[in-house]
């Protein structure tokens, strides 16, 4: 999940106002099979707010049209996932995009390499997918790219420095806006510098901060281990599991009670859950 930057408050029971102050121009996530999900969405967020469907291992890109739909028709903003080493085919890749912009109304995409051992189709990693023409040919205008604010489990810092420097300047060639999404982390401190860091090389590159949604602890602490988040993870072990459960919930079905509990998160962790380190422009592997 991520949001823009809101003044602190005590969380006061209004999941309208918690959105608000969470989802301004900021943004959720949910699975491309929960499409039923969109109604109840649009219900509780400002209209026009990016809504993430996911692109993971057991889903095709065509399985997220329904979901991406749905959220149009709901007066949100849907924003998919491509993992560029899951793509099957250009062929896939071409009827995906055409249906998504001309059906459901998608002019961004967050476009990640995918951890997967080895590529579905042609595309290596997401510049080689982005070189492909496809996104600008199709009608997106503007993409979402990876941040690492521990870096990458399997990538040097210096590789995945370069590969984000790269697209986002092949991106300006082909007409199409960029910004950053950060992986999630517990360590706060890190996030802000990492932020710093990303203003000092990439100064007018909006950068949104991603938090871990309420889920329960196990299932938080094996995605962190997936992610890599692997320094403020032992720091977070450390504390011990009342740490983790800050970032935990037991029914993260409710949508007002997950609402309040982001606001408590927020709140917890000292950082708003989403920090831009530029103006606003008009317009994960790497």
């Amino acid at each position: 999940m991520t949001a823009d930057s809101a003044p602190a408050r005590v969380f006061d029971g209004g999941a309208e106002r918690a959105a608000a102050d969470l989802l301004v121009c900021g943004s959720m996530e949910m699975s491309p099979d929960r499409a039923d999900d969109a109604a109840a969405l649009a219900a509780l967020l400002p209209s026009g707010i990016k809504v993430y469907v996911n692109h993971l291992p057991r889903h095709g890109l065509s399985q997220s049209l329904t979901a991406l739909t749905a959220l149009h028709d709901a007066g949100l903003a849907p924003v998919p996932h491509i993992a560029a080493r899951r793509v099957a085919s250009h062929a896939e890749l071409e009827s995906f995009l055409k249906q998504a912009v001309s059906t459901a109304g998608v002019s961004r995409v967050l476009l990640i390499g995918g951890d997967d051992r080895q590529p579905l189709g042609p595309y290596a990693d997401g510049m080689a997918l982005l070189g492909e023409g496809s996104l600008a040919r199709y009608g997106v205008k503007e993409i979402g790219l990876p941040g690492y604010p521990e870096g990458h489990p399997r990538i040097p810092r210096a590789t995945l420095e370069q590969a984000l420097a790269d697209k986002i300047a092949l991106a300006a060639d082909q007409g199409i806006g960029a910004f950053i999404v950060t992986q999630f982390s517990f360590a706060p401190t890190r996030v802000v510098e990492y932020c710093n860091e990303l203003a000092r090389s990439l100064p007018a590159v909006p950068v949104y901060v991603g938090m871990a949604g309420p889920t329960s602890a196990a299932t938080l602490l094996r995605f962190a281990q997936r992610c890599g988040v692997s320094a403020s993870l032992r720091a977070l072990q450390a504390q011990g599991m009342g740490a983790v459960r800050m970032f935990t919930h037991t029914d993260p079905t409710n949508p007002k009670k997950l609402l309040a509990t982001l606001d408590n998160m927020r709140l917890s962790s000292g950082l708003h859950p989403t920090i831009t380190v530029a103006p606003r422009s008009a317009s994960r592997g790497t």
